[in-house]
């Protein structure tokens, strides 16, 4: 599972980009792929971890993605 950071989502669109936090591209993600972990859009500068594919033209493509969970803060 790879991890990264929201670019854009353009929901009049369908679609944006996730850069991930290991790799040299961003990656294009689908509005059609939030669905199965029950999102319905994207917010810029949010955390996610994802899963990756390539399409035939070599593009990566992000699916399953999920909201990272925060690190929680340590009491002192």
């Amino acid at each position: 599972m790879a991890s990264g950071e929201v670019l854009w989502f353009d929901e009049e669109r369908g679609f944006g980009f996730i850069r991930p936090h290991l790799g040299p591209r961003d990656v294009f993600v689908h509005i059609s792929t939030l669905g199965e972990t029950g999102l319905t859009t994207l917010v810029p500068g949010a955390r996610v971890d994802f899963e990756l594919t390539q399409t035939g033209d070599g593009r990566l493509t992000a699916f399953g993605i999920r909201l990272a969970e925060r690190p929680r803060k340590r009491r002192a």
